[in-house]
């Protein structure tokens, strides 16, 4: 390897880690007559909440060059209720 000569490496060859997402959901379905119903629901995305950082900075030239500067979302919940008829 000499400095300033070309390789064979592709450019940004480097990745982050990968994506640990585990995502839970529960539901209840509530007869109200014969024809209409309730249905409750709740998710977690990410349930565990894990830390899932982005990619390293590719640019060569950035300052932070091969820093992680960022993570996706963290724990996320949501719950809904539906009414069938």
């Amino acid at each position: 390897m000499i400095l300033g000569v070309p390789g064979n490496t592709n450019r940004r060859f480097f990745h982050g880690p990968g994506i640990d997402n585990t995502i839970w959901e529960c539901k209840k379905n509530t007869q109200i007559t014969e024809k209409t119903s309730f249905e409750l629901r709740g998710e977690f995305f990410n349930m565990f909440n894990h830390a899932q950082f982005l990619n390293p900075v590719g640019n060569f030239i950035a300052s932070n060059f091969g820093q992680v500067t960022a993570a996706r979302d963290p724990r996320i919940g949501q719950v809904s209720v539906k009414f069938l008829f």
